[in-house]
């Protein structure tokens, strides 16, 4: 009987950490930037909000998943990631060559550009403007790489001022620490418009990209179930009306 007994609470205990352990856990974990408007970020009731943020609940509830999101430093995403501490990127990720070596990519579900952003006084109209200003990007993102790219006009710069966030760079650019702000489109264009004639958008930018979600290279069947369902977003017009709430149209590429 003891015997039996014993034998009996190996087995349990061997189903209970098999479950804990097992890749196919209901919860999925998002590693972003909360402070990234409006794919993620703190409403005034500190919660987490924002259009990637209401794409990961759709698409994770169609694939009878939860979602979790977990606020994490962006310029570590990658090392986050590895670690297991989250298990996807969803956050304005843009898919990059230097990337896709490291982590896996949903097929693109936005476009976006790296904007330049001045006060509406400024005198500076077009990329060559930019020379012998400060120029604010946010570190680890690819308004850095964008501009890096474009060594003719990066070599123009008095100085290129890195920061933990976009929205602290746009608010020393509104008290004049910073002559001008690269950062994405999605952000700059809803940043500016809760601040009316006070910031103006250049015509020329230092790029396009695309936007997709980042997981480990061995999570291949959650990709391919993640993927399933923003292809059925698509069809069905799901997405299209998360893309209409954030941007007034259907902006999902």
């Amino acid at each position: 009987m003891k015997f039996r007994a014993l034998s009996a609470l190996v087995a349990i205990t061997a189903s209970l950490l098999f479950t804990a352990c097992s890749p196919k856990s209901n919860k999925i974990v998002v590693g972003l930037d909360d402070s990234f408007p409006p794919m993620g970020f703190r409403d005034e009731q500190h919660n987490i909000v924002g259009f990637d943020i209401d794409m990961a609940r759709e698409a994770f509830k169609r694939m009878g998943r939860s979602a979790e999101f977990k606020p994490i430093d962006w310029n570590s995403k990658e090392a986050e990631l590895a670690s297991k501490r989250i298990d996807v990127l969803w956050n304005g990720l843009t898919i990059t060559e230097q990337r896709k070596a490291k982590i896996a990519f949903t097929a693109p579900y936005m476009e976006n550009h790296q904007i330049i952003i001045v006060p509406a006084k400024s005198p500076i109209r077009n990329k060559a403007g930019l020379a012998g200003k400060v120029v604010g990007v946010q570190e680890g993102s690819t308004a850095v790489d964008a501009i890096e790219r474009d060594a003719a006009t990066r070599k123009t710069f008095r100085e290129m001022k890195t920061f933990a966030d976009n929205v602290t760079a746009l608010m020393d650019l509104g008290v004049g620490r910073l002559d001008a702000v690269v950062l994405d489109e999605v952000v700059g264009r809803y940043y500016i418009s809760k601040k009316p004639g006070e910031y103006v958008v250049l015509t020329e930018d230092f790029g396009t990209e695309e936007y997709g979600v980042g997981l480990r290279k061995e999570d291949t069947a959650l990709l391919s179930e993640l993927q399933k369902a923003l292809n059925d977003m698509k069809k069905d017009g799901a997405s299209a009306k998360i893309s209409t709430k954030w941007f007034g149209a259907d902006v999902v590429k």
